[in-house]
């Protein structure tokens, strides 16, 4: 896991060295362990590396391999990088490291940016090719490592965050209206390739981009769920179905124990994380390192879910280490959450990742975590009414249950400036309703959550918060065949007991009962649920800055009705309003723009 960052000139100008290693340096957090900066031609790349394969400095990055005259920045891990080896060795390349960067390299040279399809892994890279000046970006299929994109005339950067662009200067800083329009309904998702910054883009998911020379480009997407019913299962059982689920998932957590150092888990006392670790007790993991956070009830509501990761815990014979975070604590870490986000996000899970992970980085470098699941098999609420909606209204349907809001409430929020006329966010769904595939609303649902929404909500915000820490998060729910097996999986045993069916019965005689059949949890953070005191105090002061009234993003009118009555208006789906225009502000303060 690793920041990596890069400049590609077109205009015959030498590559900006110092701003590559300024964009470098911003990402420190993101990689302790070194860093480097190497320039050739039209081109510079930089990296920041956190050591978790070949802990000597064989694997020092930007590598180079002037054999194959091809250099390479890399962030992630390919999980089969060993099995990729061996054939790639069988085909006459010889490694200097024991490294998957340097399968990236040798991969790209036997098989062009193609490499990618037989890659099982979470990246982000770039690949310069000497003799031809061409670059290559790569994302992996559920877009679990993030790439920014900033252009402006003659060149072409690109970061692992955000933040780590602007400090190298010249990017379009102004807003886009569009961006924001998806916030303000997707509960802080801004799809790619957009982000809330006119001048920075997300390279999307599952897509190669080459970039010439001459500045053209262009983009390959090499991955795309069907959610549709395959014939060949055509015969399978519940009772197959969930066999197959649970041999997935066995593999998939198995792969993700590949390191060079120890691997821990995060164990919120859910389904999900539970099942992590009850599967790596199945595989003979002794001695496993496992950690839950919780915080102090607020407003009647309960901050922690110990009696069940403690149930767990006893249950595997973990080592655990249960994370009450004290109540001074919290206020400062939601400056220090927001100063680790690439983007603004609005979900409060985002303070309890950033907090656990300061105390897991304390023990492990690598922790698998439960993300992912709710999304590829159906456990959200808004699951179950889209069920049986004719295929036409699937959108109406979608937007009912998931938006935050409906587009013409935006004018009552929103300053006139920043009302749009159309509706970008319907036009959003409705184009990914229409793609092909997916015949069934629910399963067009399921698609695009798990494909769009959860790269840019929780995705991101466990790379954010864990990479803040040098802390690699490993999320075996979206390994892409346990995903492709449960796009083919009838809806129908996803939406049993409450959602998640299929996994529950894959589950039973895995992990105790009690945590198979209890109420859905979440990561509860009872003090940005509920504005008051000293929180309050710092919504108020962000929204009513000087510097937020001059950007006149929000109506004063709206404004000082929420200050007044901050906890009683949430979104569709519960969140607290005023705590998502709040957030932006104080994101985009943060960054000083």
């Amino acid at each position: 896991m690793c920041g990596i960052a890069g400049e590609i000139r077109f205009d015959g100008a030498p590559p900006d060295v110092a701003a590559v290693a300024r964009i470098t340096a911003e990402m420190h957090r993101r990689g302790p362990d070194g860093s480097g900066v190497h320039a050739s031609g039209a081109t510079a790349l930089g990296h920041r590396r956190l050591k978790i394969l070949d802990l000597s400095e064989r694997g020092a990055q930007p590598m180079v391999d002037p054999e194959l005259g091809l250099t390479a920045v890399f962030n992630g891990l390919i999980y089969n990088y060993r099995e990729l080896r061996a054939e790639l060795e069988a085909a006459g390349h010889r490694f200097f490291s024991e490294t998957d960067t340097e399968v990236l390299l040798k991969a790209f040279k036997q098989w062009g940016a193609g490499c990618v399809e037989r890659f099982l892994g979470m990246f982000a890279f770039a690949v310069v090719e000497r003799d031809t000046g061409v670059l290559t970006l790569g994302r992996d299929r559920l877009g679990i490592k993030p790439l920014y994109v900033a252009e402006s005339p003659g060149r072409l950067r690109f970061a692992s965050t955000l933040p780590a662009l602007l400090a190298g200067g010249g990017v379009d800083t102004s807003l886009d209206p569009v961006a924001l329009h998806h916030y303000m309904t997707f509960h802080s998702v801004v799809p790619a390739p957009h982000t809330i910054l006119n001048g920075v883009r997300k390279l999307p998911p599952a897509t190669v981009r080459t970039v010439r020379p001459d500045g053209t480009s262009s983009d390959h997407v090499y991955w795309r769920p069907e959610h549709v019913r395959r014939p060949e299962n055509a015969r399978m059982t519940a009772r197959d179905w969930r066999d197959a689920v649970l041999e997935a998932l066995r593999l998939a957590v198995r792969r993700r124990m590949v390191a060079d150092v120890p691997v821990g888990v995060l164990l919120s006392g859910g389904l999900d994380s539970s099942l992590v670790v009850g599967l790596l007790a199945d595989m003979g993991q002794t001695g496993l390192k496992t950690f839950s956070v919780g915080f102090h009830a607020t407003a009647g509501e309960s901050g922690d879910e110990f009696e069940f990761s403690d149930l767990v815990a006893r249950t595997f014979g973990t080592d655990h280490q249960q994370i009450l975070v004290d109540p001074a604590r919290m206020l400062p870490a939601v400056d220090d959450a927001i100063a680790a986000m690439s983007e603004p996000m609005v979900s409060h899970d985002c303070v309890a990742f950033y907090l656990l992970a300061e105390e897991v980085s304390k023990s492990v470098t690598v922790v698998q975590s439960g993300q992912g699941a709710d999304e590829v098999f159906a456990g959200y609420s808004w699951y179950p009414p889209l069920a049986g909606v004719p295929r036409h209204r699937g959108v109406a349907a979608y937007e009912s249950v998931f938006t935050d809001r409906p587009h013409e409430e935006l004018a009552h929020i929103l300053e006139p400036e920043w009302v749009l006329a159309d509706d970008p966010s319907r036009a959003f769904v409705t184009e990914h309703f229409a793609a092909p595939g997916a015949a069934d609303t629910l399963d067009a649902a399921l698609r695009l959550d798990s494909t769009i929404m959860l790269v840019d909500d929780p995705v991101k915000r466990v790379d954010n918060m864990t990479m803040a820490w040098g802390l690699e998060a490993r999320v075996p729910f979206l390994d892409h065949e346990l995903v492709e097996l449960a796009a083919a999986c009838p809806p129908e045993l996803k939406l049993t007991q409450g959602g998640k069916g299929v996994l529950k019965d894959a589950a039973r005689g895995v992990v105790p009962d009690a945590v198979i059949d209890r109420p859905k949890g979440y990561f509860p953070v009872p003090a940005i649920r509920h504005l008051e005191g000293p929180f309050l105090d710092r919504v108020r002061d962000a929204v009513t800055d000087p510097v937020a009234k001059a950007r006149g993003l929000v109506r004063r009118d709206w404004l000082d009705a929420m200050l007044a009555d901050p906890n009683t208006k949430r979104t569709n789906l519960g969140s607290n309003a005023l705590w998502q225009v709040a957030l932006l502000e104080m994101w985009l303060q943060e960054r000083g723009l």
